[in-house]
């Protein structure tokens, strides 16, 4: 059925559960997995802020802070595959929003279904916030899993 699974977890709860039922589903149809975070590009006005304050490296600080981040929740997600006995690549896209994020790791690793989270918001706090769960569905070509 699926021979190549790709879970996005950001490191919530709701993308923990993601990435639970992404690894139950692997090893159930014997898929390969890939674990994919992704973490969002620094802020310029931030940025801008941070430099006034006499910061004089607030980029590379940032960088630094989200590739730890990364690490973090991808060695988390890594060890539960370990210990479901599924063996599990670990893919961090920086500099992204989430939904184009899961897109090009999508594209980038083949894979032929993705599983992610998705916090289930509507009306007034989707329009503020997005949904980079429908980001996902309405413009990659992959199948997509929903958790909730």
């Amino acid at each position: 059925m699926y021979k190549h699974i790709l879970v996005a977890t950001d490191g919530s709860p709701i993308g923990e559960r993601a990435v639970e039922h992404g690894l139950k589903l692997a090893k159930t149809v014997n898929a390969a997995v890939t674990l994919v975070t992704v973490t969002e590009p620094w802020s310029a006005l931030d940025m801008a802020a941070e430099t006034r304050s006499g910061n004089m490296f607030p980029a590379q600080q940032y960088e630094a802070m989200k590739a730890e981040v990364a690490k973090h929740i991808l060695d988390r997600a890594a060890a539960k595959a370990k210990a479901a006995g599924i063996s599990a690549e670990t893919l961090h896209i920086p500099d992204r929003r989430a939904g184009e994020g899961i897109i090009m790791a999508a594209e980038k690793t083949g894979c032929d279904l993705i599983v992610m989270g998705s916090h289930g918001r509507r009306g007034v706090g989707r329009l503020l916030l997005g949904s980079q769960a429908y980001e996902v569905l309405s413009h990659c070509k992959v199948p997509a899993l929903i958790v909730r």
